[in-house]
């Protein structure tokens, strides 16, 4: 008796001290880190609506996204442990009563279950453990015991979802519920759940299959697995349960371009417009396929938000041939004629001009810049808003070459446009396309001219620079006013405005509808020439058919307090006077726009009568006589007083360059217009008598470099006076 009360008093202190022991080892097992170095996951992007648009492999080939626990389906949860692990909220990392059913399974032959627990398994994933041999299994015994030192139940869970194998190269349950089942992880239903859980036990075998069949081992896992899922829950037998199949579907690859520029999470990108408008742009280049159009690209902004809803880089992601990888959103290109709403903006804002303004579209020189419209031809004097919707060359150019201080230049780097020249560098081809611009800066543009005049950055709410109002609301209500014609095809209410690059190389249509921007682009990645193509016919038509097919609609913009009514001469859409037959109402900007009076129609006294006669100064005369509209000339009349002649050219705002020894460039020409009875003007630099030419004709000038007065005196004696400085090239 007193040997046996020995034995198990001694045996009590082993065992205290064995304990003991453990506990100690137990508390100084270091620490690992959870998931394995270097882990990298699956990009994924998101629409507005939380809608998955792309999903991408992992550098090593992998489908891995990262998950919680309290992200998952209960029923995946509750699958998952029946399957692997009843008991894994309450041991710790290792089951024991699940080993010795293994251990009895193995002695007699029987299939009884694997021992090992969830947290021994992620722990083979984690070190990539060798597992079937006894020493293999001790290292994993070690390593789920470091893990549940040092980790919670959640954490472990959370890893083990992230990394279980479910067939193919998706690993963890929220990537394999996105690829198996196309819906997210916490969405999964009962045999959804029951379909993933029996993957990680054989996932070479039992992945889902392309045809939509089961294998035999998927199948009776499945069964057994549902079978003992009803019972727990206290249902019936179903024997559909073990037919149910996953079908692989194809990873998420919608608005790509857009995706690639996003590092993951969610977009501001609606599914519906995005998809509404490539198929529009498949439509389109498949009827304009013949003509040499293989490519679009496409943005559509919310205004006030500055949200970008679809963004469209391409018309094929996969299609090499048309380089469909290429980002024709942020692809940079010359835009033609897309950028004068922005020239006419400005030049409302400076009061220069106002709609019924009438601008000279006649051929002109700007020193060495000699711009041409796209039809060849001149019109004469037109008025700004139908020049801007004509997108005549000629008046836009000559409206930035009076815009004060840094004029166009200046006004698109302040609202963010990243132009690769120094300022001033472009000179006047700026209002033609000389610099290029990318769709996306094209858009951020128009959105500021739809909605408050600031500049910010899509997608951020950042204005460029600070909260500097750029245009007021008044240029841009007018110059959206200005943009909406009546051409065939399109929208009630839509503003457009197209530019055809140099080259016929690009074409460009951008829309302002309501509070939404669309911006397209037309044409072909390889940047060759295409003689004949116009935006007018390519990317205008593909802009009025999207815009109808998303259901955009035109709403009511309130007209801005300083916009006023005004009574003009519907002729020279001048203020109105008293002797103008044929009135208009016209839209100022008061206190801004200019309001300068009809001098055209006066009344005169001929064979002692009183007429009204019109007197157009002597350029404008020409430019009608020219453009197919010659006006009646007035009768000899008394009495008729007029203005003194207006300096064409030379332009103070302009620098001369002098190219010495080319005479043909040396010159300068002097213009001026003058009063219908004048016959000649005299020029003068300084004190210098240069000679006489008649109004709206040219005289050469051959200037030496330095600042110059220039005089220009008509038969009347009423002077006009410009300065101008003339340098000599390099």
């Amino acid at each position: 008796m007193k040997t046996l009360r020995r034995w198990l008093k001694r045996s009590a202190v082993a065992l205290a001290i064995l304990a003991t022991a453990l506990w100690i080892a137990w508390l100084l097992l270091p620490k690992p880190e959870l998931l394995p170095p270097g882990t990298e996951f699956s990009r994924i992007v998101f629409d507005r609506d939380g809608r998955v648009l792309f999903l991408s492999l992992t550098r090593d080939g992998k489908y891995r996204l990262p998950v919680k626990l309290e992200d998952l389906s209960p029923e995946l949860l509750n699958a998952t442990l029946e399957m692997e692990d009843r008991r894994f909220f309450s041991h710790l990392g290792v089951d024991p009563r699940s080993m010795l059913r293994a251990a009895w399974g193995a002695v007699t032959g029987q299939h009884l279950g694997g021992g090992s627990t969830l947290t021994m398994q992620y722990a083979r994933l984690r070190w990539g453990l060798q597992t079937r041999t006894l020493w293999g299994k001790c290292v994993q015994l070690f390593r789920a015991a470091q893990l549940e030192r040092h980790y919670g139940k959640s954490e472990i869970a959370s890893a083990y979802f992230t990394f279980a194998p479910y067939g193919g190269n998706v690993e963890g349950a929220a990537a394999a519920s996105l690829l198996w089942c196309g819906k997210p992880v916490r969405e999964l239903s009962l045999r959804e759940a029951a379909a993933l859980s029996v993957l990680p036990q054989s996932p070479t075998k039992r992945r889902p299959r392309a045809d939509g069949t089961i294998s035999l081992s998927a199948k009776n896992a499945q069964a057994r697995l549902m079978a003992r899922l009803r019972v727990a829950r206290g249902e019936e037998p179903d024997k559909m349960d073990a037919e149910f199949t996953l079908r692989p579907i194809a990873p998420p690859r919608l608005a790509p371009h857009y995706a690639r520029r996003i590092a993951t999470g969610a977009t501001t990108i609606d599914l519906a417009q995005q998809q509404t408008v490539e198929r529009s742009i498949a439509d389109f280049l498949a009827r304009e396929h013949s003509r040499g159009l293989h490519n679009a690209a496409a943005i559509l902004v919310h205004a006030p938000t500055r949200e970008v809803r679809a963004y469209i880089g391409s018309a094929g992601f996969l299609n090499s041939r048309i380089a469909g990888q290429v980002d024709g959103v942020t692809a940079r290109r010359s835009p033609g004629s897309a950028l004068k709403p922005f020239i006419y903006a400005l030049a409302f804002d400076e009061g220069l001009i106002q709609p019924h303004t009438l601008l000279d579209d006649e051929p002109r020189r700007f020193s060495d810049y000699n711009p041409e419209n796209s039809d060849r031809g001149f019109l004469g004097p037109i008025p700004a808003a139908e020049a801007l919707r004509r997108s005549r060359n000629v008046p836009a150019v000559e409206l930035l070459a009076r815009l004060h201080g840094g004029g166009l230049d200046t006004f698109l780097r302040d609202a963010g446009v990243k132009l690769s020249r120094e300022p001033g560098e472009y000179g006047l081809s700026l209002a033609l396309g000389g610099a290029e611009v990318s769709l996306e800066e094209l858009a951020m543009l128009y959105a500021m001219l739809a909605d408050d005049g600031v500049p910010r950055a899509l997608n951020s709410g950042v204005s460029a620079r600070g909260n500097a109002q750029l245009l007021s609301p008044a240029a841009r209500w007018l110059t959206l006013d200005a943009l909406r014609g009546n051409e065939p095809g399109a929208p009630h209410g839509l503003a457009w405005k197209t530019g055809t690059s140099h080259g016929f190389r690009d074409t460009w249509a951008c829309g302002v509808i309501g509070e939404w921007v669309l911006c397209m682009w037309v044409g072909n990645f390889d940047g060759k020439p295409m003689p004949g193509l116009f935006a007018r016919d390519t990317a205008a038509p593909l802009l009025f058919q999207t815009v109808t097919r998303l259901g955009l609609r035109a709403r009511s913009s309130p007209r801005p307090a300083e916009v006023v009514d005004v009574r003009l001469c519907a002729v020279t859409g001048e203020l109105a006077g008293p002797h103008c037959a044929h009135c208009t109402m016209g839209k100022f900007i008061a206190g801004v726009s200019p309001i300068t009076a009809c001098g055209v129609h006066r009344e005169v006294i001929v064979e002692g009568r009183r007429e009204v006669h019109e007197y157009w100064p002597a350029h404008r005369l020409e430019q009608f006589r020219r453009a197919g509209l010659p006006r009646v000339e007035p009768p000899a009349a008394r009495a008729v007083a007029g203005p003194p002649p207006r300096i064409i050219s030379p332009q103070p705002k302009l620098t001369y360059v002098l190219h010495i020894g080319d005479a043909a460039k040396s010159g300068i020409p002097l213009e001026a217009d003058a009063t219908a009875e004048a016959r000649q003007i005299h020029w003068f630099a300084g004190t210098h008598y240069l000679g006489a030419s008649a109004p709206s004709h040219p005289l050469m000038w051959k200037a030496a470099p330095g600042h110059w007065q220039i005089q220009a005196v008509d038969d009347a004696g009423r002077v006009a006076k410009t300065s101008v400085t003339v340098v000599a090239a390099r």
